[in-house]
């Protein structure tokens, strides 16, 4: 039972250190800041997310001490990371960071006309 345990608890942690990883090759190969916030709120997540969900589960099934601060944290991780990554980015975007030249759409640019000419009118 225990090497299954260790076997669970390392793949958690790797597939963490992975996502980490990937993570840090986004924010140095992206070539704008809404592409990073991006890569860092999403991928960044995934992989704290993985690393505590294997410490915890190491606690727990190895150590045999139940720890609610280390599931608290991963609901908050969960819930407050990608928030703000997208505030990050929306806080860019309203302050005049230009996208890269290689963006398709703009739909916030979309969302935030049509607000505007509901203010005017």
């Amino acid at each position: 039972m225990i090497l299954v345990a260790n076997i669970i608890i390392a793949l958690f942690i790797l597939v963490g250190v992975f996502f980490t990883v990937v993570t840090v090759v986004g924010l140095l190969r992206l070539p704008d800041v809404y592409t990073r916030a991006h890569a860092a709120s999403k991928s960044a997540t995934l992989g704290v997310l993985g690393i505590l969900i294997g410490v915890f589960l190491h606690f727990w099934w190895i150590k045999g001490h139940f720890s609610i601060q280390l599931l608290l944290g991963s609901v908050f991780l969960f819930i407050t990371s990608p928030v703000g990554g997208h505030l990050m980015s929306r806080a860019a975007y309203m302050s005049g960071v230009k996208p890269t030249d290689l963006t398709v759409g703009d739909d916030l640019g979309e969302a935030i006309g049509d607000q505007k000419s509901h203010e005017e009118e």
